[in-house]
């Protein structure tokens, strides 16, 4: 009975609180709107509404604004600590994370220009960057580069004729493996041209080799080369064979090439052009005093010489003049001299011979080199300067020379006599040629007084 009477109560109870949940439903759904009154729904919809309506997250930046205000805010915003609610809520990377930040706490940057590398930084240098240095390579030149590229360097040496600028230059090419091609090289371009192009390159080879620039297995090369070629060289010179000989001894005397250089390729060939070249330069190292003589293995000539040396050839091609009358001659000897500024000297030392000559009966001597100055002067081999030069100083020297020659002005006013006979005087060696004063005493009584002359 007691139990049926508590579920009865619980019944009406729960009626009870139905009927007072629809009521107030009623009055809270009862709004107007535009004056008009929306009837309200049923509590089944009510129900069913609640249940389909999704919780809304709210952002914690709009309840950091409600609840603490805009300073808030943008403290919240410039916090590095992560947001996901992961982790230990420390800053990601130990602060040093993300962009636009300093780095980490406590950390101290010097000031140093080096650690700048970004080029277009004011304070960027590319000097001072560590690490890495910009160095040029030079690509290895080819046998025919080396030939475009060498040949001009030679060229210009026989024009200068100074061994360092050649150097110099070569240094600054990446020959690598053709270093044997330039004695090969400078040698082929010497032997068409003259004694003194060829001492210079006798020369330069030397220099080379003292310089460490070749070395003497890339001279044996080079020579071994020059001796393969002589077929195709004998073609333009065909003194080609000796000439190269006369290198090869060269070379030897100057302790660029072995002597046994000869012996070693000497039974070995099968070309009578190699054999001749190598026979030319044996003899020359064989002969007495050959080393020595090797110095002037190219004659004598050119203006690297010694003016003494110039003074001797010049007077001993004008006595073989005299002794065989043939101008022909005497100019070719004088033009292998290959001094064209100096032609001067065969004027004043022609006229010295002219004057020191006591017995010339007939003048035969003076005839003779007022004949040789006559076809040199026309042929252009002396020029008008380098005569009045000679001549000239034939007249400074007048003073000094009539003490061993007391005929010595009588002889110039001869030999001036027949030089003007043949076109060669000009009037200003004939204005300014010297004559003795003649001088008179009065008396023995006057003391030594000169007479004067009015």
């Amino acid at each position: 009975m007691e139990g049926s009477v508590v579920l009865q109560n619980g019944i009406e109870n729960g009626v009870n609180g139905l009927e007072k949940g629809q009521e107030m439903d009623m009055s809270n759904n009862n709004k107007l709107t535009n004056n008009e009154l929306i009837p309200s729904e049923s509590p089944v919809q009510a129900r069913v509404t609640r249940k389909a309506k999704r919780r809304v997250k709210h952002s914690p930046q709009k309840d950091a604004v409600a609840s603490v205000g805009l300073d808030s805010l943008v403290k919240e915003k410039n916090c590095r600590k992560s947001r996901s609610g992961r982790g230990r809520g420390l800053p990601k990377k130990g602060g040093a994370g993300g962009k636009g930040t300093w780095g980490k706490e406590c950390d101290v940057y010097e000031e140093n220009d080096a650690d700048c590398q970004d080029s277009n930084d004011p304070n960027y240098d590319s000097d001072a960057q560590p690490g890495y240095r910009l160095k040029a390579i030079i690509p290895t030149l080819t046998e025919d580069e080396f030939e475009v590229t060498v040949t001009p360097i030679m060229q210009e040496y026989f024009e200068h004729g100074d061994t360092e600028e050649v150097i110099a230059c070569l240094e600054e090419l990446n020959i690598n493996d053709n270093h044997h091609n330039v004695p090969a090289l400078a040698v082929t371009l010497a032997l068409e041209k003259k004694a003194m192009h060829k001492e210079m390159t006798s020369a330069l080879i030397s220099d080379l080799f003292g310089k460490k620039v070749i070395s003497m297995d890339h001279l044996k090369m080079g020579f071994l080369r020059l001796l393969e070629s002589l077929n195709d060289l004998t073609l333009d010179t065909p003194g080609a064979p000796e000439m190269i000989g006369q290198f090869i001894a060269r070379a030897i005397a100057d302790d660029c090439l072995p002597p046994r250089f000869i012996q070693d390729f000497k039974g070995k060939v099968h070309s009578d052009l190699m054999r001749e070249s190598l026979d030319k330069a044996d003899n020359l190292l064989n002969r007495k005093h050959g080393l020595c003589r090797l110095d002037d293995v190219w004659g004598v000539g050119g203006g690297r010489r010694p003016t003494k040396i110039l003074i001797k050839r010049i007077v001993l091609l004008l006595k073989e003049y005299l002794s065989s009358g043939d101008i022909e001659e005497a100019i070719h000897c004088l033009r292998d001299l290959e001094v064209p500024h100096f032609h001067h000297e065969v004027v004043y030392e022609s006229t010295i011979m002219v004057i020191e000559h006591l017995e010339d009966p007939g003048h035969t001597i003076a005839n003779k080199m007022s004949k040789l100055m006559k076809v040199m002067y026309d042929s252009g081999v002396i020029t008008v300067d380098q005569l009045n030069t000679g001549f000239q100083r034939v007249y400074a020297l007048m003073p000094d020379l009539v003490l061993d020659v007391p005929h010595a002005y009588t002889n110039l006013e001869a030999y001036a006599a027949i030089c003007e006979k043949e076109n060669v005087f000009t009037r200003i060696l004939r204005s300014q040629l010297p004559s003795r004063v003649r001088k008179r005493f009065v008396s023995e009584g006057d003391g030594g007084r000169f007479k004067e002359t009015s």
